[in-house]
């Protein structure tokens, strides 16, 4: 079992000793690859962690880009924050279906907006509900709440500024996509975009840092891993994945064994795949 931080990863049980906290705001973060056909706010409605509340991914972010659930400006995520009730003072913990795969982008999106005391739950609903702990059908109780944000723009990166780094070598770009969708040997699931990976960078699968149960990696497995894909660590990192989601599970993991010099590229391959001019490599790194 993961030790629990508040600030990155916290146990169901902590979760189940916590939950009557006044200041304790727990969000359901779930989110699924469209060809999945699931539908993540009807899920939540049937049933979720007590005085949960349901994030979005896909309508808090920036509708005015052409990419998928790209990073909301401030006054969105504080606007939206305040509606459901999360502001200034609360611990959030941060959950989805299926462990850290869409609940780290949640989390990366409050470090994002200079929100730090907030964690993902290890193992997600799925633990919560194996364990048999308590679910409910019901709306949470919502009062305003103001949020003060201060943007962290070292947490992202733009196609531009990867492209820097790809071409200087002087940054470790990590991608958290399938090894096949990686070498260029499998289709994307996006139509449109080109097979390969941004050259230079290395292969680490988000699933490489989760157990059989969704759970997170102890820090010093996570931090063998990266080293295994041979990941410099002291290099300042870059991570990516098909649409800026499981680039925030590497984040997450590195958060977790002590390195925080690293970004996620938010327009990840979904963007860099779909420029023609941009250069792709493929095979292993």
């Amino acid at each position: 079992m993961a030790q629990d931080d508040p600030k990155t990863l916290v146990s169901t049980a902590w979760l189940a000793a916590h939950l009557k906290d006044p200041d304790l705001r727990v969000i359901d973060a779930s989110w699924h690859m469209p060809a999945e056909n699931r539908d993540a706010r009807a899920e939540y409605d049937a049933g979720h962690i007590p005085g949960a509340r349901f994030f979005d991914i896909d309508e808090i972010s920036d509708l005015r880009s052409d990419l998928p659930h790209m990073a909301p400006p401030v006054e969105k995520f504080m606007s939206r924050m305040r509606a459901m009730g999360v502001g200034d003072g609360h611990q959030v913990v941060v959950y989805g279906t299926n462990g850290a795969f869409s609940a780290a982008r949640v989390w990366w999106l409050f470090r994002l907006m200079g929100q730090n005391d907030v964690a993902v739950l290890d193992g997600g609903l799925e633990k919560w509900k194996t364990e048999g702990r308590p679910l409910e059908d019901l709306p949470p109780v919502v009062r305003d709440r103001h949020m003060t944000v201060r943007r962290q723009n070292h947490l992202v990166r733009d196609v531009t500024q990867v492209a820097a780094a790809s071409k200087l070598g002087d940054h470790e770009i990590i991608d958290a996509r399938a090894a096949p969708r990686f070498c260029g040997e499998a289709e994307e699931p996006r139509a449109g975009l080109r097979s390969g990976h941004i050259p230079g960078s290395k292969n680490v699968p988000y699933t490489a840092l989760l157990n059989d149960d969704a759970t997170m990696k102890a820090p010093d497995v996570l931090k063998a891993v990266f080293e295994a894909a041979g990941v410099d660590l002291a290099k300042p990192a870059i991570t990516s994945c098909g649409s800026g989601v499981t680039a925030c599970v590497l984040a997450l993991a590195m958060e977790r064994f002590g390195k925080t010099d690293y970004a996620v590229y938010d327009g990840s391959w979904t963007e860099w795949g779909a420029f023609p001019t941009l250069p792709i490599a493929t095979g292993e790194a």
